[in-house]
């Protein structure tokens, strides 16, 4: 039923997979077609479209474990300037009558049937090779059109200047016109632009950063960072929380106990992970954890990045407010340097369940807060629609709890967002916390403690003249 039919999977991929979370620092450059599960043709295509790959599969989801004996065509389109996402996994019957609704724009190259679904693009042709110049074209475009998809609001803008910047520099390249003078004042205009925009973000689009989704996470933090790490699981009570994870990692020849809130990259991850909201269980892991570290005299980092603790009906049966509680009082007198770093979404008791230390740092675009400018909203409003007023009513950005004196300072990232340069961000992390280390170890253990307590204390306090 399928036969000569082919799809296309574009793009520059870690070694990941997405169905086991595994991880490696390797690069995969496949480029294959299959015609039938056979090689069929080794393309080459321009710079931006890295790499092509299609594969038919049987309809087994090692996700589901649901078997079909029909055909899987999974495909991806990926610009080599986006981080890899894993997309959803299609079963296609190109005889169904179905398939326009499903798969969106129906068109041709020559007599080459082709379906287009925002980052997909599935080609019906036992002539790949003779369509491949308008093949090409087509990925193009697509992978653009991802690439905007990615984009927020406020940062269209400067995508339309790049777009342009690009089209400068391919019709140099073509028609060996000498345009480096306009390319040069582009590029400035563009980098004056960008400066221009991030310095001004409103409340709610540092909130929007904070979620982006190429944002990087705790793990991919803790990976970054150390040269060695060994994740630990399990509260020893009730199930190891996938939504909280914590383990040994080595900086510098030096063993510190990172913990942290871990979201997911695709839906079957975000489902694992519960979106980083910790259970009970994954509170007292933590706790756990931080003793662990305090009998081996091990420094403690804690990556928080989460909506809030999980709210169901389970939750509450197993104990959550006591959970986040316990860790309070008991985080307070850890014997142990701690260090607290905010890398995304900082929210409510969520948050501050892992957050008491002796030094408290927020990445530049994250928040903190008693609760999300939505929730606040829907309270005070009975509507989502006024988030935006909420956001700056709650004063939640790094800049406002730095004023506020709620946190020890802030982190700079890339312009852009972390998500831009990840591996940038990931080094100035890890100096950070080599610095704050080397500030706080030396100091007397009851010192310490003492200075941790009374900076909480000091929260709020309001002088009266």
């Amino acid at each position: 039923m399928l036969m000569g039919f082919f799809a296309v999977r574009t793009g520059l991929e870690p070694a990941t997979s997405a169905v086991t979370g595994r991880h490696s620092n390797q690069l995969n450059y496949r480029t294959n077609i299959f015609n039938n599960a056979e090689p069929f043709a080794l393309l080459t295509f321009p710079q931006d479209i890295t790499a092509v790959w299609t594969r038919l599969e049987l309809a087994t989801s090692a996700v589901t474990g649901r078997h079909s004996n029909q055909l899987n065509y999974q495909t991806f389109l990926i610009s080599s300037t986006l981080p890899v996402k894993v997309m959803q996994r299609y079963v296609l019957d190109f005889n169904s009558a179905s398939a326009k609704h499903h798969f969106g724009t129906i068109f041709y190259i020559g007599n080459c049937k082709c379906f287009i679904h925002k980052k997909y693009i599935f080609l019906s042709s036992d002539k790949f090779q003779t369509y491949l110049p308008a093949i090409q074209e087509t990925l193009k475009f697509v992978a653009e059109t991802s690439e905007r998809d990615m984009l927020l609001d406020f940062e269209q803008p400067i995508a339309a200047l790049e777009g342009k910047l690009q089209d400068m520099k391919q019709l140099a390249t073509d028609s060996q016109v000498d345009v480096s003078e306009a390319v040069k004042a582009l590029e400035e205009k563009i980098r004056n632009l960008k400066k221009e925009t991030y310095a001004n973000l409103t409340r709610w689009q540092r909130v929007q950063l904070s979620r982006h989704p190429d944002r990087p996470y705790t793990l991919d933090y803790i990976h970054g960072i150390t040269d060695k790490f060994i994740e630990l699981h399990g509260d020893r009570t009730v199930s190891d929380d996938k939504a909280m994870v914590g383990g040994f990692g080595e900086v510098n020849g030096r063993s510190i106990m990172f913990i942290g809130q871990q979201k997911g990259r695709n839906t079957k991850q975000r489902q694992m992970r519960n979106f980083g909201m910790a259970n009970p269980e994954g509170y007292r892991k933590a706790l756990r954890l931080m003793k662990m570290a305090e009998k081996f005299n091990r420094p403690i980092v804690t990556l928080i990045d989460t909506p809030g603790a999980f709210p169901g009906l389970e939750a509450e049966e197993r104990g959550q407010g006591e959970a986040i509680a316990r860790n309070l009082k008991e985080m307070f007198m850890l014997k142990v340097p701690v260090i607290c770093i905010i890398i995304g979404e900082g929210a409510s008791g969520g948050a501050l369940g892992i957050a008491i230390g002796d030094r408290v740092m927020m990445l530049e675009n994250t928040w903190y807060s008693v609760i999300s400018p939505e929730s606040c909203s829907s309270i005070l409003w009975r509507s989502w629609n006024y988030k935006e007023q909420a956001a700056e009513a709650l004063k939640l950005t790094a800049n406002d709890m730095l004023q506020h004196q709620l946190i020890d300072g802030i982190i700079k990232e890339p312009l852009g967002g972390a998500h831009t340069e990840p591996e940038k961000m990931m080094r100035k992390l890890k100096r950070e916390i080599v610095k704050l280390l080397d500030e706080l170890e030396p100091m007397d253990t009851s010192e310490r403690i003492v200075q941790r307590v009374d900076k909480f204390s000091n929260m709020g306090v309001a002088l009266e003249s």
